[in-house]
């Protein structure tokens, strides 16, 4: 039997405050100060000083290769960068040869991409990343405002995040700390819905609502504080959705470590339980929350369009639809580099947080505890999807009707008429065979190339870092310049850049789990490095990693409707689920059934996914049998009277059984 101690400390209030023994680690390996030790700050800067430089020299190819792949962006659509330059300056003028001519001339697009590239290379290196091609003024002076402004969106839209993913766990919160966790059923649903919705979606009920009819904030533009509510709220809503949703499925497990355990039959205050157990599983959220940090700041196109909003990501996606590689350059760098700062600075934050357990091999497993059989609300979900994509198919999806446009929901049209005048009943059922098929076929891929990618985390560490902070507009643009349009392009584009957010999870998880007291023991049993793969890591990482993906598997279509909405995939008139939410955006204030329907029916399949999966089980742990000593303790001993509360330090005994050890 091994006795652990677990360091209590009372304060002047008489309370006492859960710490892990600062000079033992055992099964309690988390230092609880609230701020680092200088050794432990310093100890994590040497640690991500070692192998840095290769790291950096990787990262400065992948910058290099996704530089040169924009700067080819027009030769590689086969599309005249003149021809598209014209028109994004002015419209109306006509195309004739000589202005083609004189608009090459001026660019110097006569010398060729690989020229070009090297004039605005040689101009960076001395502060000057040239003159756009579209209004002639000087790109740097023209990104201070965007890159202000983002970044200000940016913070509002991660407090939104923090207080969202906060009121998701609070339930998980509240009985873990209690130690009433046991047996309680994996939920989630009400956070597959928020998390399924798209932005440009609440964004848009944000605008007719709160901002036009009811007056309480301002709906368009960007000057003043005031301006920030409704865009930071529209984006961190889903946000704060997908990270609290992961921060709930690792709880469970950080509430069933001895610590926690003997911290409860201690009878130390639920609050500092919960703060602790919100400490040990937060090092494997901060990969994502960093790719959040990049997402949020230039992949918010469609908010920043809704509110009138000057951002970067507003600003990089008109100079990619009108070839300004100038501008477009500059913008996917400066991306780049924040995203590799947001990187830089969470795996610091994680190496802080987690301390020297991480380093010695201390810490305990998250592993889920296993959950109860699945309930009936899977069935539930999928048999109302069912229902829906059934009772349309009868019907013509693609039938006009001028006579019966924007029509409300009635016995001829169950869920109304679009625009015009065709039934979304029948689009949403006739769509759902080519983006249920397209967005599980993503979904399986990203999350097959994440687990795979994400268990070799020095080569996808930078990589995930700079897809990161490409906007997937600009992906499918570059994909579709490569490939050529087709009916997999989309797929594909998006495909390339769903899988870094999963291959953060995956290294994030599996970093905490090689360090790991069980894995320890069991490498020094003479275990090879395929059984510790096979028996240890995988189950321990694949779970969560596969809830994690199933929970975008809402946004992967949508992602597949944006470029079809672009021109890069699905084209009108196909039912496309994310087509029909593109389409009827405008209407949304005057015919709201429009959008709410195949929202609705996205927000369905995301709880249907979550539910599905929060019933998935793990393998059950193999325990040796008990030697001729006697059979070991089941559970945790009680703990020994309360001794008198008094001020200063003192050391609990609690013993714990060799199966929880393991």
């Amino acid at each position: 039997m091994k006795m652990v101690f677990i360091y209590v400390r009372g304060d002047r209030a008489g309370h006492r405050r859960l710490d892990a023994h600062p000079h033992r680690y055992g099964d309690a390996a988390l230092n609880s100060s609230n701020t680092p030790s200088r050794n432990g700050a310093a100890a994590a800067l040497r640690a991500l000083a070692r192998g840095s430089a290769p790291a950096l020299l990787w990262r400065t190819a992948l910058v290099v290769c996704l530089v040169c792949g924009i700067g080819l962006l027009p030769w590689l659509s086969r599309t005249d960068p003149a021809l598209t330059v014209l028109r994004a300056r002015s419209a109306d003028r006509d195309p004739a040869p000589e202005t083609l001519r004189a608009i090459r001339d001026q660019l110097g697009l006569d010398d060729g991409p690989l020229t070009l590239l090297g004039r605005w290379l040689g101009g960076l290196l001395h502060g000057d990343a040239g003159t756009s091609w579209v209004s002639g003024s000087q790109v740097l002076s023209g990104f201070v405002v965007p890159l202000g402004v983002s970044l200000l969106l940016m913070a509002g839209a991660l407090a939104v995040a923090a207080a969202t993913a906060a009121a998701v766990c609070a339930r998980t919160l509240r009985l873990g700390a209690r130690g009433r966790l046991a047996g309680r059923r994996p939920g989630g649903t009400a956070t597959a819905v928020l998390a399924a919705l798209p932005e440009f979606l609440v964004a848009s009920v944000l605008v007719s609502v709160i901002g036009v009819r009811l007056g309480w904030l301002p709906a368009l533009g960007w000057y003043g504080p005031r301006w920030m509510v409704l865009p930071s709220l529209a984006v961190g809503l889903p946000a704060g959705a997908v990270l609290g949703r992961m921060l709930d499925d690792l709880l469970p497990g950080a509430f069933a470590e001895p610590w926690a355990v003997a911290a409860a039959a201690r009878g130390v205050p639920p609050r500092s339980v919960a703060r602790q157990a919100v400490r040990r599983c937060v090092p494997g959220l901060l990969p994502n929350l960093a790719l959040f940090v990049a997402g949020l700041t230039g992949g918010s196109v469609a908010v920043e369009q809704i509110f009138d909003i000057p951002g970067i990501g507003r600003l990089t996606l008109h100079a990619a639809l009108s070839q300004d590689l100038p501008v477009l350059q500059t913008g996917t760098l400066a991306l780049v580099l924040l995203a590799a700062t947001a990187g830089a600075l969470a795996r610091l934050a994680a190496r802080l947080l987690t301390g020297p357990a991480l380093r010695d091999g201390a810490l305990q497993s998250l592993h889920r505890p296993r959950p109860p059989a699945p309930r009936s609300l899977p069935l539930l979900y999928a048999g109302l999807l069912a229902a829906a994509i059934g009772a349309g198919l009868p019907r013509d999806p693609i039938a006009l009707d001028t006579l019966a446009r924007l029509q409300a929901p009635s016995t001829a049209h169950p869920f109304g008429t679009d625009a015009l005048g065709r039934d979304v009943l029948a689009r949403i059922s006739h769509g759902a065979p080519t983006t249920l098929g397209t967005a599980l076929a993503v979904s399986a891929a990203a999350l097959v190339t994440g687990l795979l990618l994400g268990l070799l985390p020095r080569l996808s560490g930078p990589l995930v870092d700079t897809l990161s902070a490409v906007p997937p507009v600009l992906a499918g643009l570059l994909v579709t310049g490569v490939m050529g349009s087709g009916p997999w392009t989309p797929a594909f584009a998006v495909a390339v850049v769903a899988w870094s957010p999963l291959a953060a999870h995956t290294s994030a998880l599996l970093r905490q789990e090689r360090a790991t007291t069980h894995l320890t023991a069991t490498r020094a049993l003479g275990a090879g490095r395929w059984y510790l793969f096979a028996h240890e890591l995988l189950p321990a990482v694949a779970p969560p990693v596969a809830r994690h993906a199933l929970l975008r598997l809402p946004g992967v279509a949508l992602s597949l409707a944006a470029l079809g909405f672009l021109g890069l995939g699905a084209q009108p008139p196909s039912p496309d689920w994310g087509l029909l939410l593109a389409e009827n955006q405008p209407y949304a204030e005057r015919a709201p059934w429009a959008v709410l329907f195949p929202a609705a029916v996205l927000a369905l399949l995301g709880a249907l996914a979550v539910t599905a999966a929060g019933g998935a089980r793990l393998p059950r742990r193999r325990t040796r049998p008990a030697g001729p000593a006697g059979p070991p303790a089941e559970g945790v001993a009680p703990a020994p009277p309360r001794p008198p509360e008094r001020t200063g330090a003192h050391l609990t005994s609690v013993s714990a059984s060799p199966t929880e050890e393991r």
